[in-house]
């Protein structure tokens, strides 16, 4: 089996992480799928940014929830990112996406995606309806989606909501006997750290298609995923992980 390469927030590795122009990076180095994360906005609106807060990835402050969709909009997404070598100032000139716009556009290019909700830091009331409407409003085709999150109760709202949706456990720690929660959860993959899985890779080789591994950025940890036949590795440099593939 063919390993999928998704870009972690596009390019992030190279560029802006969840902008526009990342994600364009990352289709343009060939990749299969993409991650991206979401959190909602004051006004109940969805956007693509990473953080709780505005303060590390743009030029704004304070929480994205505190914010509603036009001051967000109103903020750069790309000049907090000046030290990265392909620096320019158009970059300045990037914003914030909204699921809508990425899906559009990944929607264009017939990509897979990973939706995660980031529900672990805050909870949003209601994020998983709102993200399901927009969704379907998009036209995306429901078997290319899968949504991901470290807090199981999201994912299980979203199946409550729609029977038919992929719903993949991100998990950082180890947890004895894991691979037996997917079918009692109704999981479609897990979503795996890389460090829980390349000491191990004898144990997680019978349900190798139905892992996602992430942040895989060295070469030589790509090669042995690559080998173990993963479902797909996430990485920050899709250009790397394409050319291997």
């Amino acid at each position: 089996m063919k390993t999928k390469i998704y870009g972690h927030r596009g390019s992030k590795g190279q560029y802006p992480e969840n902008t526009i122009l990342a994600f364009e990076k990352a289709i343009g180095a060939g990749v299969d799928g993409m991650e991206m994360d979401i959190h909602m906005t004051k006004d109940g609106e969805l956007v693509v940014i990473h953080d709780a807060t505005l303060d590390r990835t743009t030029t704004g402050t304070g929480y994205v929830k505190d914010h509603t969709l036009a001051e967000i909009r109103a903020l750069s997404a790309g000049a907090k990112f000046a030290e990265f070598k392909h620096y320019d100032r158009s970059w300045n000139l990037e914003l914030v996406p909204t699921l809508k716009e990425a899906l559009a556009l990944f929607k264009a290019h017939g990509l897979e995606v990973n939706i995660e909700l980031k529900t672990y830091e805050d909870e949003y009331p209601g994020i998983e309806a709102a993200m399901l409407k927009v969704v379907r409003e998009s036209g995306y085709e429901a078997d290319r989606i899968v949504y991901s999150s470290f807090h199981l109760p999201t994912l299980l709202r979203i199946k409550q909501l729609d029977e038919s949706a992929k719903i993949a456990w991100l998990v950082g720690q180890p947890i004895p006997m894991l691979p037996d929660y997917i079918a009692p959860l109704g999981l479609e993959a897990l979503h795996l750290d890389q460090k829980l899985v390349l000491p191990h890779v004898d144990y997680w080789r019978p349900i190798a298609d139905k892992l996602r591994i992430w942040t895989v950025n060295e070469e030589g940890n790509m090669k042995v995923l690559m080998a173990l036949g993963v479902n797909a590795i996430i990485t920050d440099y899709p250009e790397l992980a394409t050319r291997l593939v």
